[in-house]
């Protein structure tokens, strides 16, 4: 198939095989040995999609490319739920822009967040645009991305440095930032507009699914503990009320939105995981760390939130196919 050849070309054909056929069976359907016939199925995303963190398995590339693909991340959950159904291309990648899934080679920084955390790996050789995976055979396209052209990350880090000295009284961060946010949720639905154009150019045919962010601070931020990193360290309660509502779920709304001009579905992870934020006892999203000091997580799903992910996401992909 064209898209086995890609996933050759992407991983380098020598060490896909021998990843292959060192990663435990059921990952067997990422592998060239998917039924011929099967539907075409395109993973796209940052490291909601891709997994990352520790906590959300092991990362299976031989050798790692830097983009930390995890055998529990959803795509990998689905591919062996779903078996011999789809043949998965899965080119997700941690840190991905939504301009590194339309048009950049992105440089992947594996598990490097210094002051947190150094990968002795690091820096690592650019990967091609995501979306050179799709092409006229692809069937149906799942994208989860936006997060880090809004710039998610950089907004949490410096409300821990803002916090820090806050006592965990105020706002410093929405003080600081709020005047930007606007700007940034503008650029995220041009971007995301247009590499919805480019998705649809190169692949007519193919159904996309657009996957939002689950929910990740809890409407009663009194559940998290002011300086515990295993949750949201120094964030003030008060910067985590502004978070949720004017950053995060205006990211998942502008997702939404353009996904919808342009005729996509929308996979909805918010409502599902509503009890089951960072400060909640049965999370599926890590905190800042999963174990302070040792195993960075800054704030992304674990397994379990990987796996509330893949019921949702599968359902829309058999949903897009017309076979569920």
């Amino acid at each position: 198939m064209a898209k086995t050849r890609t996933r050759l070309a992407v991983l380098g054909s020598a060490a896909a095989l021998a990843a292959a056929a060192l990663v435990p069976v059921q990952l067997a359907g990422a592998t060239p040995t998917a039924a011929a016939g099967a539907y075409e199925w395109v993973a796209l995303g940052d490291s909601y999609t891709a997994g990352v963190i520790p906590a959300a398995g092991d990362v299976f590339e031989v050798p790692r490319d830097g983009c930390e693909r995890t055998d529990q991340s959803y795509p990998q959950v689905i591919d062996r739920d779903l078996g011999s159904l789809i043949d998965l291309t899965n080119v997700s990648c941690g840190a991905a822009t939504i301009d590194d899934i339309t048009s950049n080679a992105q440089h992947p920084i594996g598990r490097h967040l210094p002051p947190f955390s150094e990968d002795p790996d690091y820096p690592f050789p650019p990967v091609p645009p995501q979306s050179e995976a799709v092409n006229p055979g692809t069937d149906v396209v799942t994208v989860g991305v936006g997060g880090n052209t809004l710039g998610f990350a950089d907004i949490l880090f410096t409300c821990l440095q803002l916090g820090s000295n806050s006592g965990g009284v105020g706002t410093p961060c929405r003080d600081d930032l709020a005047d930007n946010i606007p700007a940034r949720l503008a650029k995220v639905r041009s971007d995301y507009g247009d590499m919805l154009a480019t998705l649809h150019a190169r692949a007519p045919h193919a159904k996309v699914s657009n996957v939002g962010y689950p929910t990740v601070i809890p409407q009663d931020t009194s559940k998290c503990r002011y300086n515990d990193w295993e949750q949201f360290a120094s964030i003030t309660p008060g910067d985590l009320d502004w978070l949720r509502d004017d950053v995060l779920k205006p990211l998942n709304a502008t997702i939404e939105k353009t996904a919808g001009e342009h005729g996509d579905a929308f996979v909805d992870l918010a409502p599902s995981t509503r009890n089951h934020s960072v400060c909640d006892a049965g999370k599926w999203v890590e905190g800042v760390f999963t174990t302070f000091p040792t195993d960075v997580a800054f704030v992304h799903p674990n397994a379990k939130g990987h796996q509330n992910a893949a019921d949702h996401v599968s359902a829309a992909i058999l949903h897009a196919l017309g076979v569920n």
